[in-house]
């Protein structure tokens, strides 16, 4: 009887005694380094083919078990390879001594599927020439496996160390949310600000519509604003889903408990994706259908008025961009999806080939436009100063409502984006400030919230309110928009020259001031590189030789 003294997980070896643990069999390919060993070791040295071996029948799980997955191997061919070493004779397994050859020793789940394959832990022994002859072991052969053995220990040593090591590093520690208590929510709920009853300006902020649209009157109920803006659905996809019938009753339902007109102080901002004014057929009927979907949604919703930004002329003329705009809005208003909303265009702070940086862009877009009553304007404090407009002192700010009202009409004037401006006047950068920490300062807004030709119409702040918090991450602070609310609310009717408002004047300035010579810096670096590459080509221009009429008659 041949002996089995050395342990084999799942491999059955004539030189070691069957491990009850066979799952490693069912695992092996096709060609596994087992079956290449024996091959490699029936050339080098071969036997005769009828010499086989039975198990040991004292082990009848092993016995049971290899015949269980040599008749369950899924892989003929492997099971037609494998049975040429294991085969059952007569209820009992018999292996072939041809095996005993090479025996692939697996060491446990330590090791990996790459290093299995490329036999970095794989060492043969010597072939059984006789059932009841011992395996002969030379001193050399014995040495050089025993070093093979130990170099392969403390491999696998060293891979499970870099192995822990790794997952260490990598690992991502997930950190369980606390959840709020109910105290934290109802605090959360509390309004910031209560809102001002009997106002003759209505301000209010651009609010989230985050879970659906009728959420952005809580929100505006939160800073204590009287009016708001908020976008219908998201402003940087084109495909949206479509209004949730559910969503447009609670905003119905909101605004009346809530007494907000969505009529007159509720104006949505329409998609940045939006470009009206595009020529190329294929984009003007993409911005197209994402522009009525906007106003089929506000008239579902009962609101008037829909802000958006007039586009530009990137594939065209500016003249032709303007035709092309007029046109949308035109074809937009006759189709009964958009009901009576009025479109507004906004006033635009940059140059080029936007349009809306003058009152004069508008007022071309105006002019072309079939129904009037379905047009108007929306007019950014911030976009207008940075085109250059001044609305600072109160005679500048004069000129400038009297300009607009004799280039484009105070009619169209409907809705009114309430910001400072980080960057200075005619900078044609479009960067929004707090209120009295930009170029404008707080003077520019006394002139605004004293002027009686805007009071009604909705004033919404679109201000920055990101701070950063205690364990340094960027949050939004609302309570910004409630503080600037009643700051604005406080301007009506306060004179300019007390003592309260100069001090509040000098704070705000004060805050804003490292803003202001960052910004004020570029815009001076900008304007000096502009400059000089002017008078380089000017230069070149006049130094070049003028023609003679020998010159131009060639």
């Amino acid at each position: 009887m041949v002996d089995f003294p050395l342990p084999v997980r799942g491999i059955v070896s004539p030189h070691g005694r069957m491990s009850t643990d066979t799952s490693s069999l069912s695992s092996l390919s096709d060609t596994s380094p087992l079956e290449e060993d024996c091959e490699l070791a029936s050339k080098s040295d071969p036997l005769p083919p009828a010499q086989q071996t039975p198990i040991e029948p004292g082990n009848e799980t092993a016995t049971e078990r290899i015949a269980s997955i040599l008749e369950s191997t899924s892989s003929s061919k492997q099971r037609r390879r494998w049975k040429q070493h294991l085969h059952i004779e007569n209820g009992t397994v018999m292996v072939d001594n041809r095996t005993g050859m090479a025996v692939e020793f697996l060491l446990g789940s330590a090791k990996s599927k790459k290093q299995q394959k490329s036999g970095t832990e794989r060492f043969k022994t010597s072939s059984q020439t006789s059932v009841d002859e011992e395996p002969r072991m030379t001193a050399k052969r014995a040495a050089k496996r025993s070093k093979t053995q130990t170099k392969t220990k403390a491999t696998t040593d060293f891979d499970l160390e870099s192995r822990e090591a790794e997952k260490a590093e990598t690992a991502v520690v997930k950190v369980k949310r606390k959840r709020k208590t109910k105290k934290e929510i109802e605090a959360e709920a509390m309004p910031l600000a209560a809102r001002s009853s009997g106002v003759k300006v209505f301000i209010g902020a651009h609010v989230s519509s985050a879970g659906g649209v009728h959420n952005a009157i809580t929100n505006s109920v939160h800073i204590g604003g009287n009016a708001f803006a908020l976008f219908l659905k998201s402003q940087r996809k084109w495909a949206n889903p479509p209004l949730q019938e559910d969503h447009s009753t609670m905003f119905k339902s909101n605004c009346a408990s809530h007494k907000y007109d969505s009529a007159r102080h509720v104006v949505p901002h329409g998609s940045y994706l939006v470009n009206l004014a595009h020529t190329d057929p294929t984009r003007a009927g993409q911005a197209y259908e994402a522009f009525m979907d906007d106003l089929s949604r506000c008239d579902t919703l009962g609101i008037c008025n829909f802000n958006f930004h007039p586009g530009n002329f990137s594939t065209s003329t500016r003249e032709e961009g303007i035709k092309q705009l007029a046109r949308q809005l035109n074809r937009a208003h006759r189709d009964s999806s958009s009901g009576k909303v009025v479109t507004l265009l906004e006033t635009m702070a940059t140059r080029g080939n936007t349009i809306g940086g003058t009152f004069e862009d508008l007022k071309a877009v105006l002019d072309l436009v079939d129904n009037s009553d379905r047009v108007g304007v929306c007019l950014d404090t911030c976009h207008v100063f940075a085109a250059g407009y001044d609305l600072r002192s109160p005679e500048a700010f004069e000129q400038t409502i009297n300009n607009f009202d004799k280039v484009i009409g105070l009619k169209y004037l409907r809705a009114i984006h309430v910001n400072d401006s980080k960057a200075p006047l005619r900078s044609y950068r479009d960067l929004h400030a707090n209120i009295g920490t930009g170029f404008l300062g707080l003077r520019a807004f006394h002139n605004l919230m004293n002027e009686s030709r805007i009071w009604g119409l909705p004033l919404v702040l679109e201000t920055p309110i990101e701070t950063t918090n205690a364990e340094g991450k960027k949050v939004d602070d609302k309570g910004i928009w409630a503080r600037e609310i009643k700051l604005l609310e406080s301007l009506v009717g306060m004179d300019p020259e007390c003592e309260e408002f100069r001090k509040l004047e000098s704070d705000l300035a004060a805050q804003g001031e490292s803003e202001r010579a960052r910004i004020q810096d570029q815009v001076d670096r900008r304007d000096e590189k502009a400059k000089s590459k002017s008078g380089k080509k000017r230069k070149r221009k006049d130094s070049a030789p003028e023609k003679t009429s020998e010159d131009e008659s060639n």
